[in-house]
C-alpha cells in the first residue's frame, strides 16, 4: 500500500463528503477510492469513517487520524515545493487573522516577511471571534488552542504558555494567595470565553481545578491585564501579553508552584489542495520565528 496516496484518498473523501466525488476528484475509480481507504483502515488498526447509502461521517478514531494525515501531507508537499525548481517565490495577497492581544507579536514579523519576499502583501485582521475561512476568505488563521476543527489544516506554529499575576498595590492590600484554594478569596479577573468560573492548574502531574470570581470580566484579555495593572485583581494572562510588565515590577506572578495548562499557537487554513507558494512560506517564516521557545518566554 502506498501509505501517502492513501493518506490523501482519505483526505479527498473528508473533504468531497463522498467516495464517488473523490474519485472524480483524484481521477481514479470509485472502486480504487474504496480499496485505499480500506487498507489504510487495516494499517492504523481502527475503523475511520461511517458510512450509509446516505452520507458518510468521521468516527471519533477518524477524526484524529485526519488532523494527523494533513500534518503528514503538509510535511511532504512542503517537501517537494523546496526540493522542486518548478516552485515559484511568494507573491500576491494573503489574508491573515489574529487576535489583537497576539497582533503586536505577529505585526514585526510580517513586516519582516514582506520585506524579504518582495511582491508579497499581508491584509491583517484582529478580531475576538473565530471566523470561518471560506466564508470570510481569509487564507490563514493563527489560533491558541488545544482544540481545532479537525476538517481544516493545522501547523504548530509556538506554544502559549500563561502565568497568575497581580500588581504590587493590590498584593499589598488584599494579600498573596499561597495555594489555588486562596483564590476562592481573591478578586479574579475573568476572560469571558473560558476560565470564566474556574481555573486549570496542572501541580506535580496531577491536575486541579479552582472556582474564582471577581468584579471584572472581559472578552479580550489586554483588557484584564490592564485591569490587573490598575490594582483591580488577580488575572490568568498568556505570557506573550504580559512578560514585559513581569520583568519591570508591574506585574508580580503568583502560585509559581503550580502551571497553567499550556495551549498551542497553531496557523490553521481550509485546504491542503490549493496551497499558494505565500501561504507555505508564510507558515514556514512563522515556525522559523517563534517556535516553541518564544522571545517572549
Amino acid at each position: 500500500m502506498d501509505r501517502i496516496i492513501a493518506m490523501r484518498v482519505f483526505v479527498e473523501v473528508v473533504e468531497r463528503g463522498s467516495l464517488t466525488a473523490a474519485a472524480e476528484a483524484l481521477d481514479l475509480s470509485r472502486a480504487v477510492v474504496t480499496r485505499h481507504l480500506a487498507d489504510l483502515e487495516e494499517w492504523l488498526g481502527v475503523r475511520l469513517l461511517h458510512r450509509t447509502t446516505r452520507r458518510l461521517s468521521l468516527t471519533d478514531a477518524g477524526s484524529a487520524s485526519l488532523m494527523h494525515c494533513r500534518q503528514v501531507l503538509n510535511e511532504v508537499d512542503s517537501m517537494q515545493a523546496s526540493l522542486s525548481e518548478r516552485a515559484s517565490a511568494p507573491k500576491g495577497v494573503i489574508r491573515v487573522t489574529a487576535t489583537s492581544s497576539f497582533g503586536r507579536h505577529l505585526a514585526p514579523v510580517i513586516a519582516d516577511y514582506v520585506l524579504r519576499f518582495p511582491g508579497t502583501h499581508v491584509d491583517l485582521l484582529l478580531l475576538e471571534r473565530t471566523v470561518n475561512l471560506v466564508e470570510e476568505r481569509i487564507d490563514l488563521a493563527v489560533r491558541i488552542a488545544n482544540d481545532l476543527d479537525p476538517l481544516l489544516v493545522a501547523r504548530k506554529l509556538s506554544v502559549c504558555r500563561s502565568v497568575v499575576c497581580a500588581s504590587p498595590a493590590y498584593l499589598e492590600r488584599c494579600g498573596v494567595p499561597q495555594t489555588i484554594d486562596d483564590l476562592t478569596r481573591h478578586n479574579c479577573l475573568t476572560y469571558a470565553h473560558f476560565g470564566h468560573s474556574e481555573w486549570r492548574f496542572v501541580r506535580d502531574g496531577r491536575e486541579m481545578s479552582v472556582p474564582v470570581r471577581g468584579t471584572i470580566s472581559a472578552n479580550e484579555v489586554m483588557v484584564l491585564a490592564e485591569a490587573a495593572l490598575a490594582g483591580a485583581g488577580i488575572c490568568m494572562q498568556p505570557t506573550y501579553l504580559v512578560a514585559r510588565h513581569l520583568r519591570s515590577g508591574a506585574l508580580v506572578p503568583l502560585l509559581t508552584d503550580y502551571q497553567v495548562p499550556e495551549k498551542g499557537i497553531f496557523g490553521v487554513y481550509a485546504s491542503n489542495r490549493f496551497v499558494t507558494p505565500i501561504l507555505r512560506s508564510l507558515v514556514d517564516y512563522l515556525v522559523e520565528r517563534f517556535g516553541d521557545d518564544p522571545d517572549w518566554d
